[in-house]
């Protein structure tokens, strides 16, 4: 073999282990540094916060970004709460009104089974009765098959939830102990960056200061709009469909948005969680005006989102709407719903890497000095 290409594919091969070892290394050191990796993910949005306190208030690094965190906690906290007294609100108006609308349900269903299932059954018993007795064991056994797989499927089912709730429990101490180390190692590392910014400088080479100095800015630019653009789309929703309830003249119609709206984070299903069972009782119900009107309100949410979603990442991420439709659908159709997010992120990624020349970089070296 020509000794130029026997080069190029021991360097290609090089590449892509480093390349793999890297990932690798990522994924499981990050199962044990996450509460740090969030550290350094929120002192990076905090950093700018912080510099104005520290430049224009003229304050020390440690106190500006104790202020800054303290700000941004009780803000947090104050939306929470906030949002936390309207739903119970609008709960304590669902705990008086629901317990009437299943007795309308009920009524529904038992006229439903009067007029028409034992009508239906007497059919069919008549019909078995006539069959021979081989038919009827047939049938018999199918019956009991389906039985027996639906009693395993719920009972698996039920045995997989309650056997989940401890695990759930256990995941609130270990929730406040990632929190408490992620509040911490944030403030000791948004108090001394310029540091740990100056060690990283005499560390990394000036060639890969230049190219990663490009990729971290275009990273931090598509993260920012990445999650600009969700939290766009949600408030888009949220603003329709309080809109819509309103001229519906909907009860509680601040609390339902806000809830859809909160619940529309879950791609496909989304809003449909809330809707769709609500528009088939409203029907059930006898209330066909707002069932309609809820319908109407639904296809409105479906198709702003389906039409606003590639557009609206597409500019604030910096990516063709094009090439972000189709990262959505491949990510969904490769890992399902978090698809949806990896798919974008990963393009961004790509787009981000080709953009500094780390392809080009890579590719240079793979080829090798030219003979």
């Amino acid at each position: 073999m020509n000794h130029k290409y026997l080069h190029r594919t021991l360097r290609f091969l090089l590449v892509v282990a480093i390349v793999v070892l890297t990932a690798l290394s990522f994924y499981y050191l990050s199962k044990v540094t996450y509460p740090f990796l969030i550290a350094l993910v929120i002192a990076l949005l905090i950093n700018p916060l912080v510099n104005i306190f520290q430049k224009k208030g003229r304050m020390p690094r440690g106190l500006a970004v104790f202020l800054a965190l303290i700000i941004i906690f009780a803000f947090a906290a104050g939306l929470v709460t906030l949002l936390i007294a309207e739903i119970v609100s609008g709960a304590n108006y669902l705990a008086q009104v629901v317990p009437q609308h299943l007795d309308t349900l009920i009524k529904y269903i038992e006229e439903y089974i009067t007029a028409q299932i034992i009508p239906l059954y007497n059919q069919l018993a008549g019909m078995f009765n006539r069959l021979d007795v081989g038919q009827k064991d047939t049938i018999i056994d199918n019956i009991q098959n389906v039985g027996t797989t639906i009693g395993s499927t719920v009972g698996s089912f039920i045995q997989n939830l309650f056997g989940n709730i401890p695990v759930i429990l256990s995941w609130f101490p270990n929730a406040a102990t990632v929190l408490i180390f992620s509040l911490l190692a944030t403030f000791f590392i948004s108090k001394d960056w310029d540091r740990f910014s100056a060690i990283g400088s005499r560390l990394v080479p000036e060639k890969a200061k230049t190219s990663g100095k490009t990729v971290f800015v275009d990273l931090k630019k598509a993260l920012f709009g990445f999650l600009k653009a969700q939290l766009t789309l949600i408030s888009i929703t949220t603003v329709i469909i309080l809109i819509g309830l309103l001229i519906l003249r909907v009860d509680y119609a601040i609390t339902i948005a806000l809830i859809t709206g909160i619940v529309d984070i879950i791609p496909y299903l989304g809003t449909g969680l809330i809707f769709v069972p609500w528009i088939i009782y409203q029907v059930i119900a006898g209330d066909m005006a707002l069932a309609i009107g809820l319908g109407i309100l639904y296809i409105l949410v479906l198709v702003q989102r389906q039409v606003m979603e590639p557009k609206i990442l597409s500019s604030n991420i910096g990516i063709d709407p094009l090439a972000t439709l189709i990262a959505l659908f491949v990510g969904f159709k490769l890992i399902g719903f978090i698809g949806l997010i990896v798919g974008p992120v990963t393009l961004v990624i790509i787009s981000t890497l080709y953009r500094a020349n780390v392809f080009h970089d890579l590719w240079a070296f793979i080829k090798g000095p030219e003979a």
